[in-house]
């Protein structure tokens, strides 16, 4: 589907039923996100972020645009895996039908997580990956159901091909990685291949759930105007005549999660909207795939035990 042929208004479908949980959803494109799924009536919408200010704020916003959609609030910080872990034990979700990784960091300074990994690999997935493993056995307790369609879209972006040399510097993970050349870009990079091939590993293990990463688009976001000058210009300077508006950053997750799943090739990367995205380097590497699966369990353990 082409970008320009999307209208959430009339390619998302009823929601009716539909729980979803989307992650930064306090500003940018995840509350834009909320509220066009919102106006499509789902019965309940959970979302995270890390402010309870512009929290109530979006929960203002949503209830004017669609007064019937209940909406929770629930804080946590993907940097900090107890932060997840101790938000979603105090939660009770009944059942969870889509579930959207939307939150993220870009070429971000050197830094690390308060659980001591390189800051955009912890924040932009293993957070979510511990995320996706508390949620996973809400995702699949109806998914034999007649009708039953759980999906997970985890956001990635084109800038995972510049990732380093072999994918993912496994050792190096608990280091901030410093780079002299592109630092921050490679490592947005390897955080963002993380979330592609994590979500192939996901959709081969369990079949029964369509995962999906998404490229969302370069949107003119907090992501970009918190950016140095170098970096912000960079980005525009790359992508020229490519820039869409906030909005229309929001299709191609709302096409990854709510439209027909027999147009989804489960496990697959899409670029807006709806196409099969370009795959660079190491992003087919069903070997690394499974390596970073294991990985990840082995370090969540701690937090899932």
């Amino acid at each position: 589907m082409a970008p320009e042929t999307f209208l959430p208004e009339r390619d998302v479908p009823d929601l009716c039923g539909k729980v979803i949980f989307i992650t930064g959803g306090t500003a940018g494109i995840g509350k834009q996100t909320i509220i066009n799924l919102a106006k499509h009536s789902p019965s309940h919408i959970y979302f995270s972020g890390r402010n309870y200010m512009s929290a109530d704020a979006v929960i203002a916003e949503v209830k004017t645009a669609a007064p019937d959609t209940k909406l929770t609030f629930v804080q946590f910080d993907l940097g900090s895996l107890n932060s997840v872990k101790e938000a979603i034990a105090k939660l009770e979700i009944p059942r969870l039908d889509i579930l959207i990784c939307n939150a993220g960091i870009m070429a971000v300074p050197l830094g690390l997580t308060t659980d001591g990994y390189e800051i955009q690999f912890g924040t932009n997935f293993l957070g979510h990956a511990l995320l996706i493993h508390l949620l996973l056995p809400t995702l699949l307790q109806h998914a034999d159901e007649p009708n039953a369609d759980p999906r997970v879209v985890i956001l990635t972006s084109q800038g995972f091909s510049a990732h380093p040399v072999g994918g993912i510097v496994f050792k190096n993970l608990r280091t901030v990685q410093n780079s002299p050349m592109a630092g921050p870009w490679i490592r947005y990079g390897q955080s963002k291949l993380a979330g592609l091939l994590y979500a192939r590993e996901l959709a081969a293990r369990y079949p029964s759930i369509t995962s999906t990463s998404i490229h969302p688009g370069v949107i003119n976001t907090g992501l970009v105007t918190n950016l140095s000058k170098i970096n912000q210009w960079m980005i525009y300077l790359t992508n020229v005549g490519k820039s869409i508006t906030e909005d229309e950053g929001t299709h191609n997750t709302l096409w990854a999660a709510t439209s027909n799943k027999s147009g989804i090739v489960n496990g697959e990367y899409y670029e807006p909207v709806g196409q099969l995205g370009k795959h660079a380097r190491e992003s087919k590497n069903n070997k690394l795939a499974k390596e970073l699966w294991e990985w990840t369990e082995k370090e969540l353990q701690p937090y899932v035990a």
